[in-house]
């Protein structure tokens, strides 16, 4: 039996690892919420920061903002009289439906390869109309400065509606001599082109307004192509913008139908004005032409020229063919459609109460002298006032009609889904 060990306890040693271990890990714990303490510090003392920054910036914005609003807010005696009504949520307003607009069956001919003018067509009034090429002698009083469209006094207005042998004015009036042209010039290529046209489809893009939309060829008979002039009237900033996308003329002039014209010096600043010049003077541009049709450049043509003036003209028994236009039937209509301030109207075309407003995009006519002199009476207005057409139209029919009741312009204004079923419509180019 072994001898007791006294003051030295069994498993002493054992003992004392495990103080120092335990020391050692209370030691380590304590090191361990310490830094967690630190690092709670740290993020809230970094969210305190930052939300007194942001109260910093905001706050005094929203103390001047509510100086401003107390500033401008009522006194309780102002109110004293004030209807408070409830708030009510306005519900978003939708965008007014576009009306839709459909074409009409229009019976045309199968073939224009054997077709003949009719011999009895050109039975209507005739007299001889001559045109203005120079304006008056200004005096050194009196100077002028030239216009395309002239000078034209009220006096000579008034008795330019009177059907009889007479010489008007009808645009591409020039200057005295030496002063400078009034606009629409062209090369005397193309004057000379022009000049060999008897039937002629134009149109025109001016200011690149518009793209360029050829003609449907498969829908263009080939006697068409060779006897009738496709023309597209353009000025240089237009030829510009088509060579960009593409549209690049041939060695001699073409893209596609189209026979490209430049117009240097254009005649009015107003690009909507300008094309009232080829839109309207067609027989001025065309001497040599008996039929012309009009196209405007919103427009793609995909029926046969030839098949258009039998039905509308020859068919008809008319020379001037227009629609009526797809919604408007009354001038006043017209002018509310466009804010136009009326008194720069109601003066001259008082007397137009109800009349037909036409769709001018699509002309057909016969270059008689009544369609000719029709034509230049509709531009003189359209130089004189306002570039809508439409207002001018029914005015200068009627009064036409009025002053001349035994010589009348025999007139077809057609239905507009006749003028959907034989164009195709698009909306303008962006600006």
């Amino acid at each position: 039996m072994l001898p007791e060990r006294r003051g030295v306890p069994v498993g002493s040693d054992l003992i004392k690892a495990a103080d120092h271990n335990s020391d050692y890990g209370l030691r380590a714990a304590r090191r361990s919420r310490r830094a967690g303490r630190m690092r709670l510090l740290f993020w809230l003392f970094s969210l305190a920061a930052l939300f007194s920054i942001c109260f910093a910036i905001f706050g005094f914005k929203m103390f001047f903002h509510g100086v401003e609003d107390h500033q401008s807010l009522p006194s309780l005696r102002d109110m004293k009289d004030v209807s408070i009504e409830p708030y009510t949520l306005e519900k978003p307003k939708k965008k007014p439906h576009r009306a839709r607009f459909n074409p009409c069956e229009v019976e045309l001919i199968d073939s224009v390869d054997l077709l003949n003018e009719p011999k009895s067509f050109w039975k209507f009034v005739n007299f001889s109309l001559q045109y203005i090429q120079t304006d008056h002698t200004p005096s050194h009083e009196n100077p002028i400065t030239p216009r395309f469209g002239g000078h034209q006094t009220l006096e000579e207005r008034e008795q330019s509606f009177h059907v009889s042998n007479q010489t008007i004015h009808c645009g591409f009036i020039k200057g005295p001599e030496g002063s400078p042209n009034t606009g629409f010039d062209l090369v005397n290529e193309d004057k000379m082109y022009m000049n060999s046209c008897t039937v002629v489809v134009s149109s025109c893009i001016f200011g690149s307004s518009d793209f360029l939309r050829r003609p449907t060829s498969k829908m263009i008979s080939e006697y068409s192509k060779k006897n009738v002039c496709f023309v597209m009237f353009v000025d240089k900033e237009t030829l510009v913008k088509l060579s960009k996308e593409g549209s690049i003329p041939d060695e001699k002039g073409f893209i596609g139908l189209w026979r490209i014209i430049v117009v240097n010096n254009l005649p009015y600043n107003d690009m909507r004005k300008t094309g009232k010049v080829p839109k309207f003077l067609s027989h001025r541009l065309f001497p040599s032409a008996r039929y012309s049709i009009w196209l405007d450049s919103k427009m793609r043509l995909h029926t046969d020229p030839i098949q258009i003036i039998e039905y509308f003209l020859w068919r008809k028994k008319s020379e001037f063919a227009i629609s009526n236009h797809y919604t408007r039937h009354c001038v006043w209509d017209e002018m509310d459609s466009i804010n136009l301030t009326i008194q720069t109207l109601i003066n001259p075309y008082q007397v137009v109460r109800i009349a037909d407003v036409p769709e001018g995009s699509f002309i057909v006519r016969a270059h008689t002298p009544m369609s000719n002199l029709f034509s230049c009476l509709w531009f003189n207005e359209v130089d004189r006032f306002t570039s809508r057409d439409q207002l001018s139209f029914g005015y200068t029919f009627l009064k036409l009609k009025r002053m001349n009741p035994d010589k009348p312009l025999v007139l077809h204004m057609f239905k507009d889904c006749e003028r959907r079923a034989i164009t195709k419509l698009f909306h303008h180019r962006n600006p």
